[in-house]
C-alpha cells in the first residue's frame, strides 16, 4: 500500500494573495525557497513513486488546518460548487447528497426535480453510476452525477438492504433562497429564508410584497438552519426593514483595506411592520448579521436558541489553474459593536481544539433602546426556547447520522397521509432510544476527555493504582449522566426527529405546512406579534 507523506508545510500563502507582505517579506521568501527545494527532492529521490498533486494537496490542507476551518483551498470542482451555491442555479439531479466511504447517500430529494422523478428517497445509497462501481472509484464520485441538461444516467442504489436501479434525467435546477412563504392566521406573513445567495434579499422582498397584498400586517422571518452566504445580501435583507444609511455591520482586520462599514443603501420596504426572527444553533454568519442587526436596532424580536457564533468574514481569491482559496479576511461586528465569534481558533487547548469563549468573558453592549446584549457566543435570542437548542448529545446524534438513519427506518415502517396527523409520541421516543442501543451510539463529552487526560498524567506519575477505582466510578457516573441527557434534551431531539420524518413524507413544503400549525417557535412568534404590549416591552419601547 502506498505510504501517505505529510509534508511540514510552511507559509505558502504568498502564492495565494496579492496582499502586502508586511515586514516579514524575507522570512516568507526564505520559507518558500526551503519548501520548494524540499518538495523537489522528495519527488526526485523518495524510495516509492510519489504523486506531486496529492503531496501538494496534503501540504496545503495541513497548513490551512492551523488557521480556521473557513480558510480553505478549492480545486476546480469546488470552485464550481461555490458558484452554484451563490447563484442558486445548476444542472444536476436536484437533491442534497452526502459523499462518504465511496458511497453517495441521498440526504434530501427536492420535490419535482430529477432525483425525485427517478424515485430516489432520502437514505438511498448510490453504489454505481452508469458502469462505474463507486467502491472502486478513487476520485470525487459526485462529479459522475453531473452532466448536460437532458442527458440521462443509470443509477444502482441500495435501499433497506435491497439493490435497485433507476434511470435519472438531468435538468436545470433552481434553488430558491426563499423556499416557502405563506399567510397564516389571516394577518401574519411567514417567510423561510434558507440561504443568502444572490437572490436572497429580492426573494424576501417579493414574498413580503405578496403577503402584504394578501393582508399580512406582521412578519415572521425564519432563519433557522440558514448557514449564511453573501454578506452584501445580509445587509440588503436587513435594509428591507430599516432606514437608509443605517450601519448593519462593520468588518475589522489587520489588513487596512478590509476595515469596512456596511450601511443600508436604499429606503426601507417597511420599517414599521412588527417583525419576529427565528434562529437556532445552525443559524450562522449572514444569518447572524441579519438577526444581530435587527436586534441591535430594536427592529425585531428574536426567538429560538443561541445562534452558531461565526463572526468571521471570508473572501475567495483566484489562484492559478482555475483554483481558488477562500480566506478569512476579517471579523464582523454588529451595530452595537458585538463580535459574536464563539470559537477562538488562534488559542487552542492541549488537543488542538479551538477554545470556546466562556460566558463570564462575554462583554456587555446596548441596543438602540438601551437593552443589554452580549458578544462572544452567537446571537442570544430575546426569547429562548429549548426546542431550538443544540446540546452536546444532540450534536453527536446529528454528526453520527443517528437522527437521519432513524427517520429512514421510521419512513419504511409507518404510514402517514397528512402532515397534521403526525405526532412523535413517548412510545416513539423509547423506540428511538432502542434504535440507538442497537447501533452502539456513543459520544465523548469534554468531561470524559479531561478525566482521561488526568488519569493518563496520574499513571505517568505513578499514582494510577491509588486513583484507579475512583476513576472507574467517575466514568460510570458520566455514562449515567449521558443516558440521562437523552431524557433531559428530549424536546430538542424530538424537534429534530419531527423535522426529518415529516420531510420524508411531504418534502420541505410539507414540513413548513406542519410548522405553521405545530412548531413551538412559530406558535411563540405568533403569540408575541399578536400582543402589542409584550412586543413593545421586549424591544424596550415602553
Amino acid at each position: 500500500m502506498k505510504k501517505r507523506i505529510i509534508l511540514p508545510m510552511v507559509a505558502l500563502l504568498i502564492f495565494f494573495t496579492t496582499t502586502s507582505y508586511k515586514s516579514d517579506f524575507f522570512e516568507i521568501a526564505k520559507q518558500i525557497e526551503i519548501f520548494t527545494t524540499l518538495f523537489k527532492e522528495i519527488n526526485m529521490n523518495y524510495v516509492d513513486e510519489t504523486n506531486p498533486a496529492e503531496l501538494m494537496d496534503t501540504a496545503i490542507t495541513a497548513m490551512l488546518e492551523e488557521l480556521d476551518p473557513y480558510t480553505v483551498y478549492w480545486n476546480e470542482q469546488e470552485v464550481e460548487q461555490a458558484r452554484i451555491q451563490n447563484s442558486g442555479e445548476y444542472t444536476g439531479i436536484g437533491a442534497s447528497v452526502q459523499t462518504r466511504d465511496h458511497k453517495i447517500t441521498i440526504i434530501e430529494p427536492y420535490k419535482g426535480y430529477p432525483a425525485d422523478k427517478a424515485g430516489l428517497k432520502a437514505g438511498d445509497e448510490i453504489i454505481k453510476i452508469g458502469d462505474v462501481d463507486l467502491s472502486e472509484f478513487a476520485n470525487d464520485a459526485g462529479e459522475l452525477l453531473k452532466g448536460s441538461p437532458g442527458t440521462s444516467v443509470q443509477l444502482t442504489f441500495k435501499r433497506q438492504g435491497k439493490i435497485k436501479t433507476t434511470e435519472l434525467n438531468r435538468e436545470a435546477v433552481e434553488l430558491h433562497a426563499v423556499p416557502y412563504s405563506k399567510l397564516i392566521d389571516g394577518d401574519i406573513g411567514y417567510i423561510v429564508l434558507s440561504k443568502f445567495n444572490r437572490k436572497a434579499s429580492s426573494e424576501v422582498a417579493t414574498a413580503i410584497k405578496e403577503l402584504k397584498e394578501q393582508g399580512a400586517k406582521k412578519i415572521i422571518l425564519d432563519l433557522r438552519g440558514n448557514p449564511g452566504g453573501l454578506l452584501t445580501e445580509a445587509v440588503n435583507t436587513t435594509n428591507i426593514f430599516v432606514d437608509k444609511e443605517e450601519v448593519i455591520t462593520t468588518t475589522k482586520s489587520v489588513i487596512e483595506k478590509y476595515n469596512k462599514t456596511y450601511k443600508t443603501q436604499r429606503d426601507p420596504m417597511d420599517k414599521e411592520i412588527p417583525l419576529a426572527v427565528l434562529i437556532n444553533g445552525r443559524s450562522a454568519s449572514a444569518s447572524e448579521i441579519v438577526s444581530g442587526g435587527l436586534q441591535d436596532l430594536d427592529r425585531a424580536v428574536v426567538i429560538g436558541a443561541r445562534s452558531f457564533g461565526k463572526g468571521l468574514v471570508q473572501r475567495p481569491k483566484k489562484l492559478t489553474y482555475n483554483t481558488q482559496m477562500k480566506v478569512t479576511i476579517s471579523r464582523y461586528f454588529t451595530p452595537s459593536g458585538r463580535c459574536i465569534q464563539a470559537l477562538d481558533y488562534w488559542h487552542r487547548d492541549k488537543e488542538g481544539n479551538a477554545v470556546r469563549t466562556k460566558a463570564e468573558d462575554y462583554n456587555e453592549f446596548t441596543t438602540r433602546n438601551g437593552r443589554k446584549v452580549y458578544d462572544g457566543g452567537g446571537i442570544l435570542p430575546d426569547i429562548l426556547l429549548e426546542t431550538s437548542e443544540y446540546s452536546g448529545v444532540t450534536q453527536a446524534l446529528m454528526e453520527k447520522n443517528a437522527i437521519f438513519d432513524y427517520a429512514t427506518n421510521y419512513y419504511y415502517n409507518h404510514q402517514l397521509a397528512q402532515p397534521e396527523q403526525f405526532k412523535f409520541t413517548d412510545a416513539d421516543y423509547e423506540d428511538f432510544k432502542k434504535f440507538l442501543s442497537s447501533t452502539d451510539f456513543d459520544y465523548t463529552t469534554k468531561t470524559e476527555k479531561e478525566l482521561k487526560e488526568t488519569f493518563k498524567t496520574a499513571k505517568e506519575e505513578g499514582f494510577n493504582e491509588d486513583i484507579k477505582n475512583q476513576y472507574q466510578k467517575l466514568l460510570k457516573e458520566i455514562e449515567k449522566a449521558k443516558a440521562q441527557d437523552l431524557e433531559d434534551k428530549k424536546p430538542e431531539i424530538v424537534s429534530l426527529l419531527t423535522d426529518e420524518i415529516i420531510k420524508r413524507y411531504f418534502y420541505q413544503e410539507g414540513l413548513y405546512d406542519y410548522y405553521i400549525e405545530e412548531n413551538p417557535e412559530i406558535i411563540k412568534a405568533k403569540e408575541v406579534l399578536n400582543n402589542t404590549n409584550q412586543y413593545n416591552k421586549i424591544l424596550g419601547k415602553s
